[in-house]
């Protein structure tokens, strides 16, 4: 069942009611008997099961990204080391 809200045209005090959405809609305030009008306000609801952003797909983005970066390229960028090459020298034994 929603929760509807209601405020007091007289005292200002607004009031949450449990109602059924078939139930009448209250008219008078509990507090000073003045007329109550219905607010309009922000649901909220919660998205349960499987097939959602937040529980199938939310973790798997942090693993992806640290499955891409090798353990061993991200050691060496941090201590500065480079790996000698051979390409481009020659040997001279002419």
């Amino acid at each position: 069942m929603p929760i509807y809200e209601y405020q007091c045209d007289h005292c200002g005090r607004v009031e949450e009611v449990l109602q059924k959405i078939t139930d009448e809609s209250l008219t008078r305030c509990n507090h000073c008997s003045g007329k109550l009008h219905k607010l309009i306000s922000q649901s909220s609801f919660h998205l349960k099961g499987t097939g959602w952003y937040v529980t199938d797909y939310a973790g798997k983005s942090k693993t992806q990204s640290n499955a891409q970066k090798p353990e061993t390229a991200s050691k060496t960028a941090e201590s500065g080391e480079s790996k000698p090459t051979t390409e481009g020298t020659s040997s001279n034994d002419d």
